[in-house]
């Protein structure tokens, strides 16, 4: 596992940069094989509040987690064990999932390349403060509701495997999640 760590407003210590790629690189032994290429650690300060963001792409899927506390070694604990929970959550998932289809579905769904995700601050005051971009790969609503609760995020746009159009599944307030197809 290859984990490039930087720093946003902050000096990036030897001893903290070692100190995040220690607990980040601890979960590699979930994995049997090494399927995590390049790991993006980012510490940033923000008035006092130290934040660590890890984005980990992991066979054709990506695992996102951000914390926020008054200390930086915290904040590199906190995300560090919400990254260990969402491995394990996604692990029994897909073992789950393996019991249920079998190992031949499961091999030709994981051979699709993982979407690669760009991520683009701009400087400029406005209205856009981010712009993500990523490549589509086609999934089924299940994989694309995974993928949203993998990242933490309330929405999931995604190329819909069976209709082959771009979808949105997002979580309602009920706590169910709901599908947005296109009509022409």
């Amino acid at each position: 596992m290859k984990i490039q760590t930087r720093g946003e407003n902050l000096q990036l210590t030897d001893a903290l940069r070692d100190y995040a790629e220690k607990k980040i690189g601890r979960l590699e032994k979930y994995f049997d094989t090494p399927p995590v290429q390049n790991v993006q650690v980012t510490l940033s300060v923000i008035r006092d509040v130290h934040i660590v963001e890890v984005t980990m792409p992991v066979n054709g899927i990506i695992i996102r987690a951000e914390e926020r506390s008054p200390d930086m070694y915290a904040s590199i604990d906190l995300v560090s064990d919400k990254l260990e929970g969402q491995i394990r959550k996604h692990k029994t998932k897909l073992n789950r999932r393996f019991r249920d289809e079998g190992i031949r579905t499961l091999i030709r769904e994981s051979a699709a390349t993982a979407p690669a995700v760009l991520e683009e601050e701009l400087a400029e005051e406005g209205r856009i403060v981010r712009v993500k971009k990523f490549a589509f790969k086609p999934m089924t609503t299940e994989e694309a509701v995974l993928q949203m609760d993998l990242l933490g995020h309330d929405f999931f746009v995604f190329s819909n495997a069976e209709t082959e159009e771009v979808n949105v599944v997002y979580r309602r307030y009920d706590g169910n999640y709901g599908l947005i197809e296109p009509e022409f």
